[in-house]
């Protein structure tokens, strides 16, 4: 009997043995450690697109970390107390900086919307130097805005305010926090630029060109980017012109085609937030608490206001009064936040996957990018001795609409939503002449004084240039590591419309569904 028992052991302990054995050997078909090393698509999560250089990459089975919805919302604040590190002005040796052209978002802002029965967020949106978050140049900007009316202001700019002023913020208002964000990004260019002399002491107002939609927050945001960059500006040289769509379109904003596609987009985005089954029971949970319903709830969008909230750091909303008196106040809280906040990571990725928007942004940035084609290419070609009859700093003042299509229009789909006060610069550069005097190789700089002609593309101070469809199969690593601005003009005007199966902007925007 003990004879068997002992048997019967020996073979349990080598059937285990066995199993553990074929265990190892099938986690050794998938290896934990980098098989390569290459340039990601993106960086750490919240960060946005990596910096031009090779990362280590899990192997293709790992699933990237998902985004933590309350750090991202975080970084989508972009509160101005941290030194940002910006690549802005970086080139090889000896290339000359030609042009700089700049989009940015408005910064931070008041809600848009009100959560009814709450209590509204307290902000005074005057500005004084003495509150935080402050800048060393806020009084002078504040003293300096008071001469406004010595400038240039095409339609009916010149009625808007210049600055915030309502001691209780208004419905969209901009902060003294969306002030700083941008009188810092205009001084972390003005550093980046001082030593390639941009615009000289003596520049022309033809080399300036500012343009904003109607909207207090994003003229405000543009002349606090203005002020930093150009401190004490003379005001008889700006010219700050009307754009009257959030997409900067021009005389070129009639285009059926891409309202067809966003009403597209916008069915899918309905559809799949009301299958979030999770996303639809919190909805559930906030209207009754507020002794809401749910549809009135929904149309107070109450992320607005959440963000706000967070941004500002603000208690969530509360019910200013209790249903029936008394008992315990019902509010909001971060769970529920992070739950919205979440479905819209979702909805960006599913956006990215499903294309539709991408087919909207073509049509929707077409125009902006068009100019910002022509521009560069008037300046590229400019004879020696003429650059003060071109634009060589251009300032587009706009909204989120505006600059994440100009994202997806770039091919930047893995890009972060833009944040408040985002920016996306492009560079214009050109090289040393070539040795010995020869003129370019054909097809390179053809028609251009001097060296060859490139460009760069930064988003937040990244350089994200190599991650940009119209340069994305470029070789970075030659003798002369820059885009090529052809690149550049042959995506504008052809290949970016290729995906539209037409070789126009009227075409594509005219040409019947199917």
């Amino acid at each position: 009997m003990l004879a068997r028992n002992r048997f019967i052991l020996l073979v349990l302990v080598g059937a285990v043995l066995a199993i553990v054995s074929l265990s190892l050997q099938f986690l050794n078909l998938m290896p934990t450690t980098p098989l390569e090393e290459q340039q990601l698509p993106g960086g750490a999560a919240g960060t946005g697109l990596g910096k031009s250089r090779k990362r280590v990459i899990p192997v293709p089975h790992t699933k990237a970390p998902e985004l933590d919805p309350i750090a991202e919302a975080y970084g989508y604040c972009n509160t101005p107390n941290r030194t940002e590190q910006a690549w802005e002005g970086h080139s090889p040796a000896d290339y000359t900086l030609l042009s700089v052209q700049v989009m940015i978002r408005h910064g931070d802002r008041y809600p848009l919307y009100s959560i009814p029965k709450t209590k509204r967020p307290t902000i005074d949106c005057t500005l004084s130097p003495n509150r935080k978050p402050s800048h060393p140049q806020l009084s002078a900007f504040i003293s300096h805005m008071a001469n406004g009316d010595r400038g240039h202001w095409e339609s009916t700019l010149g009625s808007v305010p210049r600055l915030p002023n309502h001691s209780a913020c208004e419905m969209g208002e901009l902060t003294q926090t969306g002030v700083v964000q941008h009188l810092r990004n205009g001084q972390l260019l003005l550093q980046a630029y001082k030593r390639h002399s941009l615009l000289p002491s003596g520049w022309s107002p033809r080399q300036l060109w500012v343009e904003t939609t109607g909207k207090s927050r994003t003229l405000q945001s543009g002349l606090a980017f203005l002020f930093g960059f150009l401190p004490d500006f003379d005001w008889p040289k700006v010219t700050v012109r009307h754009q009257w769509s959030t997409l900067f379109c021009g005389a070129a904003c009639d285009c059926p085609a891409r309202n067809r596609y966003l009403e597209e987009e916008q069915r899918r985005q309905y559809r799949l937030r009301v299958g979030d089954a999770q996303l639809e029971s919190t909805y559930a949970e906030m209207a009754r608490a507020l002794g809401l319903p749910n549809r009135q709830l929904r149309a107070a969008n109450p992320i607005d206001s959440l963000l706000c909230h967070l941004c500002h750091g603000l208690p969530f909303p509360c019910l200013q009064t209790a249903p029936g008196g008394g008992g315990a106040k019902a509010c909001l809280t971060m769970e529920q936040f992070s739950v919205i906040r979440r479905q819209q990571l979702d909805d960006e990725a599913d956006k990215r996957q499903v294309g539709l928007y991408r087919k909207y942004a073509v049509l929707a940035m077409h125009p902006y990018l068009n100019r910002t084609a022509a521009r560069m290419e008037r300046v590229a070609r400019a004879k020696p001795g003429t650059a003060a009859a071109e634009v060589v700093l251009a300032l587009a003042a706009a909204h989120d609409v505006t600059v994440a299509p100009l994202l997806s229009a770039l091919g930047l789909e893995e890009a972060r939503f833009p944040r408040f006060a985002a920016r996306v610069v492009f560079e214009l550069w050109r090289s040393p002449p070539a040795a010995g005097g020869k003129p370019p190789a054909k097809g390179k700089g053809k028609g251009t004084p001097g060296g060859e002609v490139f460009v760069r593309l930064l988003y937040d101070g990244e350089d994200v240039t190599f991650h940009t469809a119209f340069c994305r199969a470029h070789k970075r690593h030659g003798p002369r590591p820059l885009c090529p601005l052809k690149n550049f003009l042959s995506y504008v005007r052809r290949d970016m419309l290729a995906l539209l199966n037409a070789s126009s902007y009227q075409e594509a925007c005219y040409k019947r569904p199917g």
